[in-house]
């Protein structure tokens, strides 16, 4: 496991085809190390003028980022082209991009999309939210709902 307490990159999650993605919430300071070349974030989306639609702060980021609209303890608001923007983040981070998953505190959020990244290293989707709480955090997927996006995400047909 690779939480905030323990030794190691911070939020890194070696999947098991070798592919790297750090996960982390947004709300915490960027760990040490390289910055991300990519990001993908989870809840609302700033608007033109830079601000979170629902935050009074904003969050900025100096890489290319895609936001998908996901609410806190939900699913994805559309569903299909979030798993399109999640398998285009897993394919850059095969690639050799360094890119990260974050959400507000991430846990729920962010840990649904990289147990959907596991199924896409080869993980089985039952087993998936018992990888990533094993591999990033043990809180990390926080409802049933989420838990059975994880099992959409990887039945869909691509």
């Amino acid at each position: 496991m690779n939480d905030e307490n323990e030794p190691g990159p911070v939020g890194e999650v070696v999947f098991g085809d070798g592919t790297v993605v750090r996960g982390r919430g947004r709300r915490q300071p960027l760990p040490p190390g390289p910055a991300p070349q990519f990001g993908l974030y989870l809840g609302s989306p700033p608007d033109r003028a830079g601000r979170a639609w629902l935050r009074r702060r904003p969050f900025r980021t100096d890489w290319p980022a895609e936001w998908i609209d996901w609410p806190d303890f939900r699913t994805p608001r559309r569903p299909a082209e979030a798993a399109e923007q999640i398998e285009r983040a897993f394919e850059l981070a095969r690639s050799g991009t360094r890119v990260e998953v974050a959400c507000g505190g991430g846990n729920g959020r962010t840990g649904t999309v990289l147990a959907c990244m596991a199924t896409l290293a080869g993980e089985p989707p039952e087993t998936a939210v018992a990888w990533v709480r094993a591999n990033y955090r043990r809180h990390a997927v926080e409802t049933r709902a989420q838990r059975r996006w994880i099992e959409w995400f990887a039945a869909r047909d691509r």
